[in-house]
């Protein structure tokens, strides 16, 4: 009983290992990909404190385990 105890808090602790947060600017770096890849021109990518977000339909990303966003903004309107 011991060992398959031991086996299950080791399984969740690689778990929780594998799914660290990504850093902001690798999070940012692969949603422009994606950006580009739609062929869109012009467009502006930030990374703001939760503070500073005042339209949530522009959050496209969250990071630093909540703490901050990225926010989208299309510039050929």
């Amino acid at each position: 009983m011991k060992r398959f105890a031991l086996a299950v808090i080791g399984t969740a602790m690689a778990t929780s290992v594998l799914a660290a947060p990504k850093s902001c600017e690798e999070l940012k770096a692969e949603i422009e990909a994606k950006v580009q890849a739609n062929n869109v021109s012009s467009y502006t990518l930030e990374i703001v404190s939760n503070e500073d977000v005042h339209d949530q339909n522009m959050v496209v990303g969250t990071c630093e385990n909540g703490t901050k966003k990225i926010i989208y903004q299309r510039n050929d309107r």
